[in-house]
């Protein structure tokens, strides 16, 4: 397992890095770069046109690596769990794509505004249901909600699908809100991947290893040339892509709810937002932040993108050690 795992971690690396090369001057080729809301931080404006889109290299190196080494399993006979992978992979495929339908949106309005919010969610609802539905086909979920921590499982019955569509909805969009500095997304993805690669091994799951594994190699082949000061952006296509992945990791070890946990930081983003837009109209345009996400509150405190990123990644790296010590051992 130690091996099919590593090689999904240093190839999807490499592959990763190696596509990004060429796909950087692509973008650029294509005008395909990235606009900037005025609203957002007034130092932003010079990151207008870096090339997005940059998710189009960890998601096909992701895609392709998992396939090789899912068919090199068969091939040795270890076939336990593999749909399950597919699956997985097909809901992050899904996702990514429309990030790309997103993105493109973008780029023929020729401002930052993609698919209206209603049109994006229909989306992410329908896959989402597929993805319930392809999961229970297959004998993977049940309607059994396990409580991570305290030991307690919940028979919801038919409530689960409708709590399972908004879990995973939320965390893929909380995912892309988190997309809003140079190499944050990315690196909280690595080490949340991380943690369900440590669960993998406990349990001797090569499905799981080989996702989180690419979803690692993936993540930091993508950091090379996205970490700070950034030379691509994921865009939505990458950022939904990653969404997808981790909540469906969570998913894959039937404990949906750890997400919330080693992911807090992706719900700390998206409850910003929440919060924000609350106090807004409740208070006709005062503000609870300076500016939300909340990572850019900390930008206009005086944070650097640097420094952002190490804080938000030792807390879920922390949270992460804390949940597999306390939970899994």
């Amino acid at each position: 397992m130690t091996l099919y795992f590593l090689l999904a971690l240093v190839l999807t690396f490499v592959f990763t890095a190696v596509i990004l090369r060429f796909l950087i001057p692509y973008l650029k080729s294509r005008k395909l770069g990235q606009k900037i809301l005025d609203i957002g931080p007034r130092w932003h404006k010079s990151k207008e046109g870096t090339p997005t889109m940059g998710g189009l290299s960890f998601l096909v190196s992701i895609l392709l690596l998992s396939a090789v080494l899912l068919a090199a399993l068969s091939l040795s006979g270890k076939t336990e769990n593999l749909p399950l992978l597919v699956i997985t992979l097909l809901f992050a495929l899904v996702n990514g794509l429309i990030g790309v339908i997103d993105d493109r949106t973008k780029f023929s309005k020729n401002k930052n505004e993609g698919l209206l919010s209603w049109q994006k969610y229909l989306l992410q609802l329908g896959a989402s249901i597929l993805y319930l539905l392809a999961m229970h086909g297959f004998g993977y979920l049940t309607t059994d909600l396990y409580l991570p921590f305290i030991d307690i499982t919940l028979p919801l019955s038919w409530v689960y699908y409708p709590f399972a569509v908004l879990l995973l909805t939320g965390i893929i969009n909380s995912v892309n809100l988190t997309d809003g500095i140079d190499g944050l997304a990315a690196s909280q993805t690595a080490i949340v991947s991380m943690f369900f690669a440590a669960v993998a091994f406990l349990f001797g799951s090569y499905s799981l290893g080989i996702l989180a594994g690419a979803a690692i190699g993936g993540c930091l082949g993508f950091l090379v040339y996205n970490f700070y000061p950034a030379r691509v952006f994921m865009g939505d296509t990458g950022s939904l892509f990653l969404g997808a992945l981790v909540i469906g990791m969570a998913f894959m070890i039937q404990n949906p709810l750890v997400i919330l946990v080693v992911g807090f930081i992706y719900l700390l983003e998206a409850i910003s937002v929440i919060l924000q837009v609350g106090f807004f109209k409740i208070t006709h345009g005062k503000r609870l932040f300076k500016m939300a996400p909340i990572h850019h509150h900390f930008e206009k405190c005086g944070w650097s993108e640097i420094r952002i990123v190490l804080i938000f990644g030792m807390v879920t790296l922390l949270l992460c050690f804390l949940t597999f010590f306390f939970a899994y051992l």
